[in-house]
């Protein structure tokens, strides 16, 4: 948390609108630095949000990787939850995976001014499940045990759940880079989300103050495919009070937000939050 404070602070200093960017697994906040600096380019005061105990580091995090373990939706929207509190200017918030998820979690709270879900993780009520989204997720899911432990990609899963659109060369860099481990729980919740009542993969598409919202999917995404971005936009498009969009990016994979062609989301991201500020 004393990272995130320092980044609050200053953002709040600079007086400006913060944009908070948001994780999913396998990443860390440090996925997000070059967005920051297009950000910060174009005005904003970045917070590359972690979510409770996230290492500094992707060295950190492999040698500690146990850190990661049983942390869960709510647990981690509870921590950003409070994290926005404290800055003086309510941000523009962006995720990832579930952490764009997250993004839809914190913006149906009132705690975003324009919100962007990349790739967004399926909530409560978004019934599409497609066969490569299994696939994906089967790494986890396939041990009930898994929900309390800290569970790495092997590179070959990470090829296929992120960079399946990338050259082989650039997939191997990325996992290098970028690639953690992650905790199993948030998988086990969304898995179950539309048959427990009290779920905290819970989104409140509905609220007033949800402010404008764009959900940017990648065209090949094997772990968010179309069918789960596009059920989770005929949700929230039905928000009466704010604009809601989607936008397909063509060749696009999960990894879009930190492979070669990440400019093009950040961009697009941007582009919508500019409107907003």
């Amino acid at each position: 948390m004393s990272h995130d404070l320092e980044l609050v602070e200053r953002a709040n200093a600079t007086g400006r609108i913060p944009a908070v960017f948001v994780h999913g697994l396998w990443l860390l906040p440090s996925s997000w630095d070059r967005w920051a600096g297009v950000f910060a380019e174009a005005g904003f005061a970045p917070v590359t949000a972690g979510w409770p105990d996230d290492p500094d580091t992707v060295e950190e995090a492999r040698e500690n990787p146990e850190v990661f373990a049983d942390k869960t939706v709510g647990q981690v929207a509870d921590h950003l939850a409070d994290l926005i509190g404290r800055l003086a200017r309510k941000p523009m918030v962006v995720g990832h995976s579930f952490g764009g998820l997250l993004t839809q979690i914190l913006a149906g709270r009132g705690l975003a001014r324009a919100s962007v879900a990349i790739d967004p993780a399926p909530f409560q009520g978004v019934l599409p499940l497609p066969f490569s989204a299994l696939r994906a997720a089967s790494p986890v899911l396939g041990n009930p045990a898994n929900r309390h432990r800290a569970m790495p990609l092997t590179f070959e899963q990470f090829r296929y759940a992120f960079a399946n659109v990338v050259t082989e060369e650039e997939a191997r860099e990325l996992f290098e880079e970028f690639a953690v481990a992650a905790p199993g729980a948030p998988l086990f919740q969304a898995a179950v989300a539309n048959v427990n009542p009290r779920s905290e993969v819970k989104v409140d598409s509905q609220a007033e103050d949800r402010g404008p919202l764009l959900i940017i999917s990648g065209e090949q995404d094997h772990t968010v495919p179309w069918a789960i971005a596009n059920a989770s936009y005929k949700i929230q498009e039905r928000n009466e009070h704010h604009v809601t969009e989607i936008v397909e990016i063509p060749n696009r994979g999960h990894s879009l937000t930190i492979d070669s062609g990440w400019r093009e989301v950040c961009d697009t991201a941007l582009n919508f939050v500019q409107r907003f500020g």
